[in-house]
């Protein structure tokens, strides 16, 4: 069977869409519909159902997914084997220091038990750093903050969120089912962590639009210091979502809802270049342990 077939197949299943998975694979829609055809002859029945833009699986097609994952799987096995370079890299993860820290260790562990016989590194440092070692094929995929922009030479996608949080310690006589003016916050003795992995401008700009001055009692460059200050109730602090996720889910903070003062949506992106294409079993491994992580941090949440 049609190795291109089966590819153009998980990529169309991923997007739901013919036009995005053949900008993903830098092709042609016409080329994807083509390849689409092609199995569906080869398998002599229908995969997909146009739905407006997007597309819908069939049954047959649902049926179809798992055979095709174990073809993609020993062709890509078989590939490596009978490639025997001696100097066959490894694959390298990059991340700031934040990602690297709250995410990649539990994120990996998942990432691990899928991809048992490939060898990795890791690589931490600022995001510009991260995202010119993905330009020169240094790292194969960095996780960096949300940059807000297109660059021609990389592949830029959403990987987590990371929205930047209000946190409390649990006692506080903030309610979380309240929303606080800018004014009353800024009153509160602050907890101010700053550095370069998130945009901190936006929490500058809710006291700047309202005109006020925050009270910051505690400039830290730590982390861990900048979360003990406000489980020890030296203050109140915005943090991003993923260094707190813990200590929220443990209860030792509690988050106070401030989205009716600025837009806080921050996302952990993944940056790879474009002429260093992650291998479909490796791009499906990883997007598999996102969803794992996530799906463990709603149990515990729920516990």
């Amino acid at each position: 069977m049609n190795f291109d077939y089966l590819e153009a197949f998980m990529y169309v299943v991923r997007f739901k869409s013919f036009h995005k998975a053949a900008d993903a694979l830098y092709l042609s829609q016409p080329s994807i519909t083509a390849r689409i055809k092609g199995l569906e002859r080869e398998l002599e029945t229908q995969l997909f159902t146009r739905q407006g833009r997007g597309v819908t699986l069939t049954a047959k097609g649902k049926e179809f997914i798992p055979f095709a994952e174990q073809m993609i799987r020993t062709y890509q096995q078989s590939k490596q084997k009978l490639q025997t370079k001696t100097d066959e890299r490894k694959f390298t993860f990059g991340a700031n220091i934040i990602t690297a820290q709250y995410v990649l260790p539990h994120f990996l562990r998942y990432f691990q038990e899928m991809q048992p016989d490939l060898e990795y590194d890791v690589v931490c440092g600022g995001n510009e750093s991260m995202m010119e070692a993905v330009s020169r094929n240094e790292i194969d995929i960095a996780f960096v903050r949300q940059q807000g922009k297109e660059l021609d030479d990389l592949i830029i996608r959403p990987f987590l969120d990371n929205s930047i949080l209000l946190v409390v310690h649990p006692d506080h006589h903030f309610s979380s089912t309240l929303q606080y003016t800018a004014h009353k916050i800024a009153r509160e003795p602050l907890v101010f962590f700053e550095c370069g992995a998130f945009n901190w401008n936006l929490v500058h700009k809710i006291f700047e639009a309202h005109n006020v001055k925050p009270t910051i009692r505690h400039r830290v460059g730590n982390m861990e210091v900048a979360k003990s200050l406000i489980v020890n109730r030296a203050g109140i602090g915005f943090l991003p979502k993923l260094a707190v996720k813990k200590e929220l889910e443990s209860g030792e903070l509690r988050s106070i809802d401030v989205s009716h003062l600025m837009n806080f949506n921050q996302q952990i992106e993944g940056v790879q270049s474009v002429g260093n294409p992650l291998s479909l079993p490796i791009e499906r491994s990883l997007l598999e342990s996102v969803k794992l992580f996530e799906q463990q941090s709603s149990l515990i949440s729920a516990h």
